[in-house]
């Protein structure tokens, strides 16, 4: 599998991948993104900043990048950038298929992304990455599966996937909604021919919302790669939005906010990678600091009476804004 360059890295900050969902289109939920990024969002301008953070992130020891054909241009700006840096073959590269950019490149659009997990969706938007980022793709992933998802159920889509995965392809999955741990365990039972179709899953978990967490561990031991996404609560866990009791803890141990909610997720067992969603270059600098925070169990205890009911949490995310 790919991850196992991972898993031989000597770089702590190997365990930290770069997603690209708030750098790759003009519009995103991020909390702050007003001011991360520059009024005028054009496709040179966010190619730019894309290209900034996967030059600081890679000199900083990232080997995960992880990009969606919903995140408006990422993998057209994550190839541009890995054309420009042929050298660099130590990396490990995930994108992810089943929703569809909607928004033509602007912030106020009525729908930014329509979610479809047909087989139709899948040849299409395949042809669609395969075209950018060609061999150099490692790991492709049905996007925000539930429960009631289609994908789980789909024998031609399972024998497609299974032919991609039989090509040298590492097939996953990622979840949200309050029924996470659900559609984890419901994906682990997937077969094609009695193996098992995933080898990765990445789902939501923080400080805030960890109800997944039994099931991931659950995967784990069944041998899959875990990547966690949106670990900062989208911006809710970073100053000047996070809790009381995380910023008192991020004070006692000199660092940011940011960086002890990333370390929080590092310290799970089960985890493989955990993604920054950095929008700038000081961002990811202070995420990667996760890597060495040290925190004692009463800092851990304080940090536990954060989690909010899996609706609630859930509910808040749908309400947040496209900025």
């Amino acid at each position: 599998m790919p991850f196992s360059r991972l898993a031989t890295a000597t770089t702590p900050t190997a365990h930290i991948g770069l997603g690209l969902a708030a750098v790759g289109r003009p519009g995103y939920i991020n909390l702050g993104r007003e001011q991360d990024l520059p009024a005028e969002r054009s496709v040179d301008a966010l190619r730019a900043r894309s290209h900034e953070l996967l030059d600081a992130a890679y000199a900083q020891g990232v080997r995960y990048f992880d990009v969606a054909r919903s995140y408006g241009r990422s993998e057209e700006f994550l190839a541009d950038w890995m054309n420009a840096r042929p050298d660099i073959d130590d990396i490990v590269i995930g994108s992810k298929w089943g929703y569809t950019y909607t928004a033509g490149w602007t912030t106020d659009a009525e729908q930014h992304e329509v979610k479809d997990h047909t087989v139709d969706t899948y040849d299409r938007q395949r042809a669609e990455t395969d075209a950018l980022l060609g061999d150099r793709l490692d790991l492709y992933q049905i996007h925000s599966v539930t429960p009631d998802s289609p994908a789980l159920t789909d024998k031609e889509l399972h024998a497609r996937l299974a032919e991609a995965a039989a090509h040298g392809l590492s097939i996953g999955f990622s979840t949200s909604g309050p029924a996470q741990a659900d559609a984890v365990r419901a994906a682990l039972a997937v077969t094609v021919d009695g193996e098992p179709l995933f080898r990765t899953v990445q789902s939501t978990y923080n400080a805030l919302e960890t109800s997944a967490g039994p099931a991931l561990a659950e995967a784990h031991d069944a041998g899959l790669t875990v990547i966690v996404k949106e670990g900062m609560a989208n911006g809710r866990l970073a100053e000047p939005y996070a809790p009381d009791a995380l910023k008192d803890v991020a004070r006692e141990t000199s660092l940011g906010c940011d960086a002890v909610a990333l370390a929080l997720i590092l310290r799970r067992p089960w985890v493989g990678v955990v993604l920054s969603g950095a929008a700038t270059t000081t961002q990811l600098a202070s995420n990667l600091h996760a890597a060495v925070v040290d925190l004692d169990e009463e800092q851990l205890t304080r940090l536990a009476a954060l989690v909010e009911e899996p609706r609630a949490y859930w509910e808040r995310r749908g309400q947040l804004p496209w900025h």
